[in-house]
């Protein structure tokens, strides 16, 4: 069978105008790095407008009621609780199958692969929370031991792309894998440390409907419209039940199959048969081309693991709406000079950009000197540590978890800590990386 590059395939589809504006917007929005460039952008658009003559009309507009009604039962939250609790979910949901992918396809999947990446990341979650904790211990703000503890993917992939081949390939991966651990760590936090009193009869609702996808799953259940319906139902469980509704997203990533229903060699079956699809004798017939049409798309969609087509589907929307409106919401802070010299901020800042390097390189050396982990090809003490500083950028889900343990001025305190720690780390981890060599290609292999 002769092999067809993409572009003579692109060429039989007929050409529009609108092709010339969405395919380059395509392309930007499966790169990676961009997502880190959109979220800065959003952020510095935040703060300036939360530091401006308008900043009330910002907080007045977050806070905008909306919800709804059925009978006495009502759902009504602000608009920034809504991308918090709701919109949130779904970038948990792809936390969550990112964790799968890797504990099933991925570096976590052995543990010869997976002994440094996750030494390193409990040595940067334990240390920072240990930082803060020892600047706050019985304060109020102790509450907060878990805003240091998280690394924010997005921005460490942005500063990696800008450093190019000066970063080897090993530490990139292994940073990817520890990032992975950190939001395994930062959702064990949430679930477990900022859980207010359990409402028990939603929290049924939502076990129930787990266990009903379980059985979805065991009964051969395919229908992508059910299982939203159902995963709705789990969200409305946990949210009402008390437990942070962001774990129901969690749950439903690490539930969804990382196996393809229909096999490889089916899939090749299929495109033999394709041709023969469209050339069959009831092609003419309206209803006979829907109903063939319609099987045929199903089953190219089920040639691909539900867990990776929900991967390429969602990650645009969540790098580049979600976690964007949820900088918009959320950074959006006043900054004082009281609130940088506060002592939250500072315990943050110190958590980010000292307990971050000095945990990861510290359990990582542990790791390796009781023989257990050994240091990725090409990966030296200088990249670690370079890499430990970036890996203290912790501004999504460190702003997620002020949001959920402080308030009022030690919130904003935090938020303003969050936000010098992380470009403070930034700054650090890409001076020390990018005096490195660069690095060819051909050496990377």
């Amino acid at each position: 069978m002769a092999n067809h590059h993409p572009e003579e395939t692109e060429a039989v589809f007929p050409v529009e105008p609108v092709q010339i504006f969405f395919k380059p917007l395509a392309h930007f929005l499966h790169v990676e790095a961009a997502s880190g460039i959109v979220l800065i952008c959003c952020a510095l658009l935040a703060l300036i407008v939360a530091n401006s003559p308008w900043s009330d009309s910002y907080r007045a507009f977050w806070s905008t009621p909306i919800g709804i009604e059925i009978g006495s039962y009502a759902l009504k939250h602000s608009l920034k609780h809504w991308i918090n609790d709701g919109l949130m979910v779904i970038f948990f949901f792809v936390i969550g199958l990112e964790v799968k992918r890797e504990m099933v396809l991925g570096e976590l999947g052995e543990f010869s692969r997976a002994a440094l990446p996750v030494a390193a990341a409990v040595g940067g979650m334990v240390v920072p929370a240990a930082v803060y904790l020892m600047m706050e211990q019985g304060q109020v703000a102790q509450r907060g031991w878990g805003i240091p503890m998280a690394t924010d993917i997005a921005f460490v992939v942005g500063c990696m792309a800008l450093l190019g081949p000066r970063i080897p390939a090993g530490l990139r991966v292994m940073l990817l894998s520890l990032a992975i651990v950190d939001d395994i760590g930062a959702i064990l936090v949430i679930a477990l440390g900022y859980t207010a009193a359990v409402q028990y009869q939603w929290l049924t609702l939502g076990i129930v409907g787990t266990l009903l996808v379980l059985l979805m799953q065991r009964v051969g259940a395919r229908s992508r419209a059910v299982y939203t319906i159902i995963g709705i139902i789990i969200w409305i469980g946990f949210h009402e039940s008390g437990i942070h509704a962001t774990i129901a997203g969690v749950i439903l990533g690490l539930l969804t199959p990382a196996r393809a229903y229909l096999s490889v060699d089916f899939a090749q079956k299929l495109n033999e048969r394709a041709g023969r699809l469209f050339h069959g004798e009831d092609w003419e017939r309206q209803p006979a081309r829907v109903a063939k049409v319609i099987k045929h798309r199903w089953t190219t969609t089920e040639t691909v693991s539900p867990l990776a087509y929900l991967i390429y589907v969602l990650h645009p929307w969540v790098a580049f709406v979600i976690m964007p409106l949820f900088a918009l919401a959320n950074a959006g802070v006043p900054i004082a000079l009281s609130d940088v010299t506060s002592h939250v901020a500072l315990a943050v800042m110190l958590g980010l950009v000292v307990g971050k390097p000095v945990g990861i390189v510290l359990f990582s050396w542990l790791a390796k000197s009781f023989g257990l982990a050994g240091m990725p090809e090409g990966v030296g003490w200088r990249h670690l540590v370079g890499g430990g500083f970036l890996a203290g950028i912790g501004f999504t889900m460190a702003l997620f978890i002020s949001e959920l343990a402080l308030q009022n001025e030690d919130l904003r305190s935090a938020k303003v800590g969050v936000l010098m720690g992380s470009i403070l780390s930034a700054v650090i981890g890409m001076t020390l990386l990018s005096t490195g060599k660069v690095i060819s290609e051909t050496a990377e292999g």
